[in-house]
């Protein structure tokens, strides 16, 4: 026993359309977004047997105490399996934090999953999603892994097509944009002059975010770094991800992701974090 060992992964995601429907009564918003995994980003945790419960991290800045959502979704697995959940988790993290990347949320599933498998399947996959909806409302997106419409206040999944293979690049600036801040700046949102927020059809989906009007009144770097990325002749589109700080731009010319990268830092930011993969299938 002493000896067992998991080590799951814990993807990101994207939102290629958010729209945010209105508040509802419980305090959350109605909203109606198409989230699609990016299967090669992701955090690693491992799970290593021991005689306590404890969680490590190898980025200092990421809190380890109960504020974590590892540790809330073990104290929640732990409740409702009955199962004690003593293990040392290591978290290697990837996913930039305060992103609008769903790192935290990706991690919480990857716990229920990871705990789920360690004591053999006690929770079925209803209890799993019941739980995960009360981590957060993007934690239930993650313990499937498909590309998926999220209604309600993002904890209603309906499967859908995942978009065609291309390349993605993010950038993430070092400042982190809050969530509850960035809902709470909606409604009253004036939009910039001279930035293009409206929806932009594709062959495959409408890419639109309702979010980046409150985030852009209030980060205005974020404005500039879209429409820039907008004017750039390799880039499709360029979209902020969920509530932020992350842009992506969907390239037509795959080669041309790691000179982008390079004229971004050249130009704007010498130091914004930066990733280039593929999504869809």
């Amino acid at each position: 026993m002493s000896e067992k060992s998991i080590t799951v992964i814990a993807p990101a995601k994207i939102n290629l359309s958010l729209r945010v429907i209105g508040k509802r009564s419980d305090g959350f918003h109605e909203v109606d977004t198409l989230m699609t995994p990016v299967p090669g980003l992701f955090d690693t945790l491992t799970f290593t047997a021991a005689d306590d419960y404890s969680l490590t991290c190898d980025v200092a800045d990421i809190p380890v105490d109960e504020s974590n959502l590892i540790t809330k979704a073990t104290l929640l697995f732990e409740k409702l399996s009955k199962k004690s959940c003593v293990a040392h988790i290591h978290l290697e993290k990837r996913i930039p934090h305060g992103a609008g990347l769903g790192g935290g949320s990706s991690d919480a599933a990857t716990t229920l999953r990871a705990w789920n498998e360690w004591h053999g399947g006690p929770l079925d996959d209803a209890t799993l999603h019941k739980a995960a909806a009360t981590l957060g409302s993007d934690v239930p997106f993650f313990l499937n892994g498909y590309t998926a419409r999220a209604t309600g206040r993002g904890e209603i999944l309906t499967p859908a097509d995942a978009p065609p293979r291309q390349t993605i690049v993010i950038f993430k600036p070092a400042f982190a944009v809050s969530t509850p801040d960035a809902y709470a700046r909606w409604k009253g949102a004036v939009a910039l002059p001279g930035v293009v927020y409206e929806a932009v059809d594709t062959t495959w989906v409408t890419l639109v975010n309702d979010l980046e009007k409150p985030v852009f009144g209030k980060f205005l770097f974020l404005a500039e770094l879209k429409n820039w990325l907008n004017s750039r002749p390799e880039v499709r589109t360029a979209l902020m991800s969920g509530s932020g700080s992350a842009m992506f731009a969907l390239l037509s010319d795959p080669s041309q992701a790691e000179p982008l990268i390079q004229t971004v830092r050249d130009r704007l930011d010498p130091v914004i974090w930066a990733w280039h993969g593929e999504i869809g299938e």
